[in-house]
């Protein structure tokens, strides 16, 4: 019968579907997640049997500006002869190392260049087994010069490097199953953690839209990774590697959410996604979602007249995390989450193509959600908070010149569409300030170019006229690596915010955009209250890979467990 056919066919075309999507007439209400890679990660005092072995080497110590001098000016150098040490000695005694090192001391300085590695040495066991050894440089040993720069930049970030390039050979080396890393005495902070979680980040590979060959498995025949110190006094603390990994999985999401396309990522799915996180936290993390009603008795015009040019309707994502033991600081952690912005009638001319990263506030939020809910640091009480939708055009979208008036009962002029984030944003920060009732806000988003234009792609922007909070993200971006810069609340610019008839207007002037933005959140958070913007517009996407870079998911949750201390 042609009812029969035709329940075949949808059967078969639900199979061939290769993720969930959207139909014709039905918006997709759930997002599919990646995983993070199922290899196991710990110390061991054994690399007899590992496929691959990566050891690292301390190259000489840092030369003086007089003696670098010196070098620049003769080109023909003598190569130094290497000082081997550990497992590297043990496996020169046919020189193989040495003649390794020697040719390469152009790039990899016998060890001194921070994160190079060696062409591989294939060596053969007395049980006939081959292995591959890769050395792995971990920068100058440590002059008495150099023995006091303990805040020395590059030394924090050397765990994490390690983890990165060890990710790399991992998946550079085919058919590798085992993989041991030998390490020395180390000069830097003993950060595992960092190494665990960059390990695992660069294993990140994100298939849900692929099919067939197209399918990309880093590292696919990895299962173990064995990490072997020759440091008698160093701390294996194998907990840190967990840590990392659970820090990890909040990366992937972030990563997860900013990647998806439009035609899987609106509000719905994205509040499915925040109840998931509560799902899976045991019980340490609640959900709330307001719908539509629920927002319009609450007064959130500003956040709604966005919204009414949805397709889904509006859902705002509220995660409630609280921690063991007594509460020492109730805090929010707003972002912002524009699932796509097309810019509304003020529609975008370019870049369009990009706009899925408009999210990449919420991302980070909820990616820290995640990791906090897995690593579950005591003493704080944490709110992440979503004010979702998307900025597109219909017959019920807003238009510019359309009056808005904000929960908080400040009316706002609409004089350009695609100035949308900060209306949305407006709401869940008089929401977080007045109805949570939290000690201290702060607030992530892809906000404006002209962060972009100011910090570039590695940088973001930090506003606050608060000297203690400025204090306290600047410690958390350093230990995470990443990268942040305070700037100035610039008040004689609120004038570019003046409006003719009403309150404010949503946009300043061509000049100091990302202050304006800055300064016009400020009217949605009590004057006395910390309060932090911070603008990711430029370090959520990386245009060479296509992808999101996953800021944010480590800085934030490295805040949110101070807090508690």
């Amino acid at each position: 019968s042609s009812s029969s056919s035709s329940s075949s066919a949808l059967k078969m075309a639900d199979e061939k579907r290769p993720f969930p999507t959207w139909s014709f007439d039905k918006h997709c209400e759930t997002m599919e997640l990646n995983t993070v890679a199922d290899v196991s990660m710990s110390f061991g005092d054994d690399d007899s049997d590992a496929d691959l072995i990566v050891i690292g080497l301390y190259g000489p110590p840092k030369k003086d500006e007089d003696e670098k001098e010196e070098k620049d000016d003769n080109d023909d150098e003598e190569v130094p002869a290497p000082i081997l040490t550990g497992k590297a000695k043990e496996l020169d005694s046919n020189g193989l190392i040495t003649e390794i090192l020697e040719e390469n001391y152009k790039d990899f300085k016998h060890g001194g260049a921070l994160g190079k590695t060696t062409p591989v040495m294939r060596l053969s066991t007395n049980g006939g087994k081959t292995q591959r050894i890769v050395l792995l440089g971990l920068g100058p040993s440590e002059s008495t010069s150099d023995a006091d720069n303990e805040n020395d930049e590059e030394k924090e970030g050397v765990m994490a490097q390690i983890g990165s390039v060890l990710a790399q050979q991992c998946e550079e080396h085919k058919k590798v199953q085992t993989c041991t890393l030998v390490l020395p005495a180390l000069s830097a902070p003993l950060k595992w953690k960092d190494l665990s979680t960059e390990f695992y980040n660069n294993l990140y590979s994100d298939n849900r839209f692929r099919t067939k060959d197209k399918i990309v498995h880093k590292a696919k025949d990895l299962k173990s990774v064995k990490i072997v110190s020759e440091d008698a006094a160093a701390a294996a603390d194998g907990d840190e590697l967990v840590k990392g990994k659970h820090l990890a999985r909040g990366v992937t999401l972030t990563k997860d959410i900013v990647n998806a396309p439009h035609n899987v990522l609106n509000s719905e799915s994205l509040a499915n996604v925040a109840r998931q996180i509560a799902e899976e936290s045991n019980g340490r993390i609640t959900c709330t979602i307001l719908n539509k009603d629920e927002c319009e008795e609450r007064g959130m015009g500003a956040y709604l007249g966005v919204a009414r040019g949805s397709e889904t309707e509006p859902q705002f994502i509220h995660l409630t995390y609280k921690g063991a033991g007594e509460i020492k600081k109730k805090v929010g952690i707003v972002g912002k989450g524009l699932l796509f912005d097309t810019g509304g009638y003020n529609i975008k001319t370019q870049m369009m193509e990009l706009m899925k990263f408009d999210c990449g506030g919420s991302a980070a939020v909820l990616g820290a959600a995640r990791a906090v809910g897995e690593l579950a640091p005591e003493g704080v009480e944490a709110h992440f908070i979503v004010a979702a939708c998307e900025n597109m055009i219909n017959d019920r979208a807003m238009v510019p010149s359309d009056v808005l008036t904000a929960s908080n009962g400040k009316t706002i002029e609409v004089l350009n569409t695609d100035a949308e984030g900060r209306l949305t944003l407006a709401d869940a920060l008089v929401y977080a300030d007045k109805e949570v009732g939290c000690d201290s806000i702060i607030e992530l988003s892809t906000l404006t170019g002209a962060c972009m234009i100011s910090l570039g792609k590695s940088v973001c922007g930090v506003w606050t006229n608060n000297d203690d909070l400025a204090t306290a993200l600047k410690e958390s971006s350093a230990v995470t690596g990443e990268k942040s810069w305070r700037m100035p609340m610039e008040k004689s610019y609120n004038k570019q915010l003046e409006s003719k008839i009403a309150d404010m207007t949503n946009l300043g002037s061509r000049y100091g955009g990302a202050i304006t933005a800055a300064l016009f959140l400020q009217n949605f958070v009590s004057p006395k209250k910390p309060f932090a913007h911070i603008d990711i517009a430029g370090t959520a996407w990386n245009d060479a890979a296509g992808s999101a870079t996953g800021f944010g998911a480590k800085m934030v949750s490295e805040w949110i467990a101070r807090q508690g201390k």
